[in-house]
């Protein structure tokens, strides 16, 4: 049996779609499920119920990251992600932050709000130097949509393949940079990677540019850094995470913030209605699934 949050799937011979509201299972079919797809950007409520299926061979899950998912795979299920889905849809938004913060976006709408008008002249993403840290596929997309920009990116990844730069390289180079964007999973190793020591090393009038997952950043140690007005940041995603209300980070100078929009736009429901119908497609046939990243 399988559930996904779309009722009219292309479902293979022999498998079965359960009755579905689009947000979570019942609670009375939970034991029937064997492929699961946890309903996109229903944070814990769709991974709470994983707990009580019995039967689950197959979580497809949604997202590209799934740190989240991991610690609550059963023993001998598969869990795959959905690289590839989200690749464009986040790769545009890193692009775009990165442009709002060099161009000052933020001080215009604001000034907006207000209705003043005050001309100002701020730094451009043309001529800068851009580091993009993690080369998997958004890394790359990345890369490759600021190919149609006058500037120079360096990519760091783990492994340093590619052409990308071995992590080891990213400190000794970090104070060169302008533009610094983060799209690496986050594991024990990149937790809070940006912390106060990295933050006070970046270039002066630099942008932090998060669309990977807030605790890659020290959030503390971002806030006092923004504190002092020498560097922007944009962020799609924060440590807490909603940002509630009253935290330091909604009113810190030269910083955007974005509810974690990065691959949730209108090109979500076709790429990952089709990855998840030749998953069903392989599941059915006996084949090897895609997107496989971890085994229980």
């Amino acid at each position: 049996m399988i559930w996904t949050q779309w009722s009219d799937l292309k479902i293979p011979g022999g498998l079965s779609h359960l009755p579905t509201n689009g947000v979570t299972p019942d609670p009375a079919d939970l034991e029937k499920i064997t492929f699961y797809v946890p309903a996109y950007m229903n944070g814990s409520a769709a991974l709470t119920p994983i707990a009580s299926m019995s039967s689950l061979q197959v979580i497809q899950s949604p997202n590209a990251g799934v740190d989240d998912v991991i610690p609550l795979l059963p023993k001998g299920v598969k869990l795959c992600n959905a690289a590839g889905v989200h690749d464009a849809s986040t790769a545009e938004l890193a692009v775009g932050l990165a442009i709002a913060s060099r161009r000052g976006f933020n001080s215009f709408a604001q000034n907006q709000s207000k209705g003043v008008w005050l001309h100002t002249s701020n730094a451009s993403l043309t001529d800068s130097k851009v580091a993009i840290l993690g080369h998997g596929n958004i890394g790359k997309t990345i890369a490759q949509m600021l190919g149609s920009f006058e500037v120079e990116v360096a990519s760091f990844s783990r492994s340093g393949s590619d052409g990308a730069l071995t992590m080891e390289n990213f400190d000794r180079l970090l104070p060169t940079f302008d533009v610094i964007i983060l799209i690496v999973p986050l594991n024990d190793q990149t937790r809070h990677f940006i912390n106060a020591q990295r933050l006070s090393a970046m270039k002066d009038g630099a942008s932090l540019i998060n669309v990977a997952r807030g605790a890659i950043i020290d959030t503390d140690a971002l806030v006092s850094e923004l504190s002092t007005g020498r560097i922007s940041c944009a962020l799609d995603v924060t440590d807490p995470e909603p940002l509630p209300a009253g935290h330091p980070l909604w009113s810190a100078p030269n910083t955007i913030i974005t509810p974690h929009v990065g691959g949730d736009s209108k090109a979500f429901e076709p790429r990952g209605r089709a990855l998840v119908e030749e998953q069903l497609a392989r599941f059915a046939a006996g084949q090897p699934l895609i997107n496989v990243v971890r085994q229980g």
